[in-house]
């Protein structure tokens, strides 16, 4: 009785662990950029609760952003990227930016990040 041989063989295993090692690659250069985006959102988040942020110049709330980038390790973006638009009740905060991370030899990975948050001034704010 013949029996069937099962299972898959070396040119197709060579071929799985092919586009496994360039996913793991690829998911290698491009987690930090997300991972660094999610820290700019929190940055954010928390300079919008802060309470110290609430009647800040614009100078101040990029200092108070630059310390946050230094606890999380953000070090592409910097607090100068910030856009202050100033609105009725107070500010939005708008960070706008590319990353981009080398892949291949002359192929690049290219990340468009965009994270806005609302910042409700209290009383007697200054406007700077």
């Amino acid at each position: 009785m013949k029996q069937m041989q099962r299972g898959i063989t070396m040119i197709g295993f060579l071929i799985t662990l092919t586009f496994v090692i360039f996913f793991a690659y690829c998911g290698m250069k491009i987690g930090p950029m997300y991972m660094e985006f999610f820290s700019v959102k929190k940055a954010l988040a928390g300079i919008a609760s802060d309470p110290e942020a609430a009647n800040a110049s614009k100078d101040k709330i990029r200092m108070l952003l630059n310390k946050r980038f230094q606890i999380d390790y953000v070090s592409v973006v910097k607090p100068e990227m910030l856009k202050i638009e100033n609105t009725e009740g107070g500010y939005n905060l708008v960070m706008d930016y590319e990353r981009r991370e080398e892949l291949f030899a002359n192929l690049d990975v290219v990340g468009k990040f965009h994270a806005e948050q609302a910042l409700t001034r209290g009383a007697g704010a200054s406007n700077n």
